[in-house]
Protein backbone atom coordinates (compact mmCIF):
# COMPACT_ATOMS: atom_id res chain seq x y z
CA UNK A 1 0.00 0.00 0.00
CA UNK A 2 0.92 3.47 -0.97
CA UNK A 3 1.14 6.16 2.06
CA UNK A 4 1.18 9.65 1.82
CA UNK A 5 4.52 11.77 3.72
CA UNK A 6 1.83 12.93 6.26
CA UNK A 7 0.00 9.32 6.72
CA UNK A 8 3.74 8.09 7.09
CA UNK A 9 4.33 10.55 9.79
CA UNK A 10 1.53 9.87 11.56
CA UNK A 11 2.16 6.01 11.53
CA UNK A 12 5.89 6.48 12.55
CA UNK A 13 4.98 8.86 15.90
CA UNK A 14 3.02 5.40 17.18
CA UNK A 15 5.57 3.53 18.14
CA UNK A 16 7.85 6.66 18.86
CA UNK A 17 5.24 8.11 21.22
CA UNK A 18 4.19 4.93 23.20
CA UNK A 19 8.71 4.25 23.15
CA UNK A 20 8.68 7.66 24.90
CA UNK A 21 5.62 7.36 27.69
CA UNK A 22 7.03 4.62 29.02
CA UNK A 23 10.75 5.89 29.32
CA UNK A 24 9.24 9.64 30.71
CA UNK A 25 6.96 7.44 33.45
CA UNK A 26 10.03 6.27 35.67
CA UNK A 27 13.07 9.13 34.48
CA UNK A 28 16.64 8.69 35.26
CA UNK A 29 19.36 10.20 33.49
CA UNK A 30 21.45 7.15 32.53
CA UNK A 31 18.42 4.94 32.69
CA UNK A 32 15.69 7.17 30.34
CA UNK A 33 19.51 7.36 27.80
CA UNK A 34 19.62 3.31 27.66
CA UNK A 35 16.10 3.20 27.14
CA UNK A 36 15.91 5.80 24.27
CA UNK A 37 18.49 3.48 22.75
CA UNK A 38 16.47 0.11 23.38
CA UNK A 39 13.47 1.87 21.08
CA UNK A 40 15.56 3.46 18.57
CA UNK A 41 16.68 -0.32 18.27
CA UNK A 42 13.63 -1.50 17.96
CA UNK A 43 12.44 0.66 15.38
CA UNK A 44 15.81 0.26 13.34
CA UNK A 45 14.60 -3.69 13.67
CA UNK A 46 11.21 -3.77 12.72
CA UNK A 47 11.60 -3.90 8.84
CA UNK A 48 13.78 -7.25 9.71
CA UNK A 49 11.11 -8.27 12.40
CA UNK A 50 8.40 -8.02 10.24
CA UNK A 51 9.20 -8.65 6.75
CA UNK A 52 5.41 -9.05 5.36
CA UNK A 53 3.89 -6.40 6.89
CA UNK A 54 3.20 -3.42 4.81
CA UNK A 55 2.75 -1.19 7.26
CA UNK A 56 6.04 -1.76 8.72
CA UNK A 57 7.63 -1.78 5.64
CA UNK A 58 5.99 1.31 4.68
CA UNK A 59 6.99 2.92 7.55
CA UNK A 60 10.13 1.78 9.08
CA UNK A 61 12.36 0.07 6.28
CA UNK A 62 15.86 1.07 5.70
CA UNK A 63 14.68 2.90 2.44
CA UNK A 64 12.14 4.77 4.09
CA UNK A 65 14.26 5.70 6.94
CA UNK A 66 16.73 6.76 5.18
CA UNK A 67 14.69 8.50 2.88
CA UNK A 68 13.52 11.77 4.58
CA UNK A 69 10.30 10.09 3.99
CA UNK A 70 9.62 10.27 8.05
CA UNK A 71 10.34 13.94 9.68
CA UNK A 72 10.71 12.52 13.14
CA UNK A 73 9.94 15.48 14.95
CA UNK A 74 10.45 16.09 19.25
CA UNK A 75 7.15 15.20 21.13
CA UNK A 76 5.31 17.88 22.99
CA UNK A 77 5.79 16.42 26.45
CA UNK A 78 5.09 18.93 29.23
CA UNK A 79 5.91 18.16 32.99
CA UNK A 80 2.64 18.19 34.24
CA UNK A 81 1.59 15.27 31.70
CA UNK A 82 4.38 13.03 32.95
CA UNK A 83 3.66 13.51 36.72
CA UNK A 84 -0.34 13.06 36.28
CA UNK A 85 0.40 10.31 33.79
CA UNK A 86 -1.44 11.65 31.21
CA UNK A 87 1.94 11.38 28.79
CA UNK A 88 0.72 7.55 28.24
CA UNK A 89 -3.03 8.36 27.88
CA UNK A 90 -1.26 11.11 25.49
CA UNK A 91 0.46 8.21 23.69
CA UNK A 92 -2.61 5.93 23.35
CA UNK A 93 -4.23 8.41 21.50
CA UNK A 94 -1.57 8.94 18.94
CA UNK A 95 -1.72 5.06 18.36
CA UNK A 96 -5.26 5.42 17.89
CA UNK A 97 -4.37 8.62 15.16
CA UNK A 98 -2.20 5.95 13.52
CA UNK A 99 -4.66 3.05 13.30
CA UNK A 100 -7.32 5.27 12.30
CA UNK A 101 -5.12 6.28 9.49
CA UNK A 102 -4.37 3.21 8.51
CA UNK A 103 -7.81 2.61 8.24
CA UNK A 104 -8.42 -0.10 5.29
CA UNK A 105 -4.67 0.01 3.20
CA UNK A 106 -3.29 -3.22 5.50
CA UNK A 107 -5.46 -6.34 6.67
CA UNK A 108 -6.37 -7.14 9.94
CA UNK A 109 -3.49 -9.22 10.44
CA UNK A 110 -1.51 -6.61 9.70
CA UNK A 111 -2.79 -4.27 11.93
CA UNK A 112 -2.58 -6.88 15.06
CA UNK A 113 1.16 -6.95 13.76
CA UNK A 114 1.35 -3.36 13.94
CA UNK A 115 -0.26 -3.21 17.62
CA UNK A 116 2.09 -6.03 18.37
CA UNK A 117 5.25 -4.23 17.34
CA UNK A 118 4.24 -1.08 19.21
CA UNK A 119 3.80 -2.90 22.31
CA UNK A 120 7.13 -4.95 21.77
CA UNK A 121 8.78 -0.98 21.74
CA UNK A 122 6.91 -0.39 25.20
CA UNK A 123 8.39 -3.71 26.72
CA UNK A 124 11.87 -3.27 25.34
CA UNK A 125 12.04 0.15 26.85
CA UNK A 126 10.46 -0.77 30.31
CA UNK A 127 13.12 -3.68 30.39
CA UNK A 128 15.90 -2.05 29.17
CA UNK A 129 17.01 -0.18 32.21
CA UNK A 130 16.60 -0.59 35.96
CA UNK A 131 16.34 1.67 38.75
CA UNK A 132 20.31 2.49 40.33
CA UNK A 133 22.67 5.23 39.05
CA UNK A 134 23.38 3.23 35.63
CA UNK A 135 20.07 1.45 35.43
CA UNK A 136 21.65 -2.39 36.31
CA UNK A 137 18.98 -2.68 39.46
CA UNK A 138 16.51 -5.15 39.55
CA UNK A 139 13.88 -4.82 39.11
CA UNK A 140 14.33 -3.71 35.63
CA UNK A 141 10.81 -2.74 34.65
CA UNK A 142 9.51 -0.13 37.65
CA UNK A 143 5.71 -0.27 39.15
CA UNK A 144 5.09 2.89 37.01
CA UNK A 145 6.29 0.95 33.64
CA UNK A 146 4.48 -1.99 34.74
CA UNK A 147 1.43 0.21 34.68
CA UNK A 148 1.97 2.31 31.93
CA UNK A 149 2.55 -1.42 29.59
CA UNK A 150 -0.73 -2.52 31.45
CA UNK A 151 -2.52 0.05 29.95
CA UNK A 152 -0.80 -0.52 26.46
CA UNK A 153 -1.80 -3.49 26.22
CA UNK A 154 -5.08 -2.99 27.07
CA UNK A 155 -5.84 -0.12 24.71
CA UNK A 156 -3.99 -2.08 21.86
CA UNK A 157 -6.18 -5.07 22.68
CA UNK A 158 -3.81 -7.19 22.00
Amino acid sequence: MTYTPEELNTIAQAPMAIGMAVALTDVGIVSTAIEAVALSKELAGAAKKYPTNSIVQATFSEAVLSSGKIQRSKPDVKAEDIESGAIVTNAIATVDLAIATIGTKATPEEITQFKQFIYACAEAVASAAGSGLFGSGDPKVSPTEASALSKIKAALSI
